[in-house]
């Protein structure tokens, strides 16, 4: 048996396909087949990454020799862990759509990418993923991208949450969206320290081509907010204010708007 063989004998033992060998060991698929082929073989540091992988000697992978009892190397769910100290991936055999359930890939030597229905990594992408820089349906990350909710240092999404936040719905330190709230808001709808909005704006700086309520307020109706803040007929007349430049949009717009005053 030569080492081909012994390559391919050891694959199949160990339940992998040539896709998911090469994963492991960091190469392409093209080249575990060109070494179960005979048409190439694989250098050194392919050679020992195999051999840790298999649990197998250098000796007995290359010329067929029988190793002396080694230590067992770390094996988690049949996916290779290498220095755990600085790198931990787990990566379920269920999946769904082609992808795995779980895959969870994080590390400190380089962006390891994640990718599932539940991703978890330093670059993650999932229908739910965390991480440092995230792309899905739902995500939490740095750097945060999500089709539905984003939440993250820096966000973009249907709703969106964070330092910088941009989204149909926005809130954070600086959010952008058709109804954004932050300490600077820009929106149709637009409320927090400083806010601009095309409609309506409610903030201690305001401005809106519609309505604008703050302690300084410029817009085609402005409703001034004294220090004190507003009561008794002057609140009711702002609530009545919001209500009506808010006719065409969902009713918790209004509500939240009327929060901040």
């Amino acid at each position: 048996m030569d080492f081909r063989e012994r390559l391919f004998d050891l694959r199949r033992q160990a339940g992998l396909s040539q896709e998911e060998l090469a994963n492991l060991v960091g190469v392409t698929r093209q080249a575990v087949q060109k070494w179960e082929a005979g048409t190439s073989r694989p250098d050194m540091d392919n050679l020992v990454s195999l051999a840790e992988y298999f649990k197998v000697s250098l000796d007995y992978l290359v010329t067929g020799k029988e190793p002396a009892p080694s230590p067992p190397a770390t094996i988690i769910n049949n996916y290779y862990h290498k220095e755990a100290s600085r790198h931990y991936e787990y990566k379920s055999k269920r999946t769904l759509f082609g992808l795995p359930l779980v895959h969870i890939n994080c590390g400190f030597t380089r962006n390891h990418w994640a990718c599932g229905i539940i991703a978890i990594g330093n670059v993650a992408t999932g229908f739910i993923a965390l991480g440092g820089v995230t792309f899905g349906l739902f995500t939490l990350g740095g750097i945060s991208f999500g089709l539905l909710l984003a939440l993250g240092a820096i966000s973009v999404g249907v709703v969106s949450i964070g330092g910088i936040a941009l989204g149909l719905l926005a809130w954070g330190g600086l959010a952008m969206g058709w109804l954004a709230v932050g300490g600077m808001s820009l929106g149709v709808y637009a409320a927090g320290g400083a806010a601009v909005g095309s409609q309506v704006a409610v903030g201690s700086a305001a401005a809106a081509q519609n309505l604008a309520i703050g302690l300084d307020a410029e817009g085609a109706q402005t409703i001034l907010i004294p220090l004190e803040g507003l009561n008794g007929a002057d609140l009711e007349t702002a609530k009545a204010a919001i209500d009506a430049a808010c006719a065409g949009a969902p009713g918790f717009v209004a509500w939240l708007l009327k929060l901040f005053i």
